[in-house]
């Protein structure tokens, strides 16, 4: 069997060519597909707790600790001790946070339409 007719091999290219168009669309707005994610996984009322996002999003807490430094640097979040819980940190959304969500879900959800209607025309046969 060919490596191109397993199907790990074509997840993986996959998620390789969705990885790389998110990351293209990201730069034109100084971003990452990691901030984009992380962004529309913490809610914007209640905040989240700092260890949910790493589950979310399938990283490791080493990774999530770099990228939400990341994102609080550039002034997208804000950390708060949890009032019930002091032991745990909310991740929060600031107002730059936040208006960037609402632009980044509109752009995920026009992306993925896009991409529903390729992907249907091209493999219109396998329907």
């Amino acid at each position: 069997m060919k490596r191109e007719e397993t199907i790990d091999y074509n997840i993986k290219a996959a998620w390789h060519g969705i990885s790389r168009m998110y990351n293209q669309q990201a730069l034109k707005y100084k971003g990452t597909m990691s901030i984009g994610f992380a962004l529309l996984n913490i809610h914007a009322k209640e905040g989240t707790p700092a260890t949910k996002i790493g589950p979310m999003m399938g990283l490791e807490p080493r990774s999530v600790t770099r990228l939400l430094s990341s994102m609080e640097e550039k002034g997208l979040i804000y950390r708060q001790t949890d009032k019930l819980d002091k032991r745990c940190v909310r991740i929060f959304l600031t107002k730059e946070g936040c208006k960037i969500k609402r632009s980044r879900k509109k752009q995920f959800y026009g992306l993925m339409k896009s991409y529903a209607k390729k992907f249907q025309t091209r493999n219109s046969m396998f329907f």
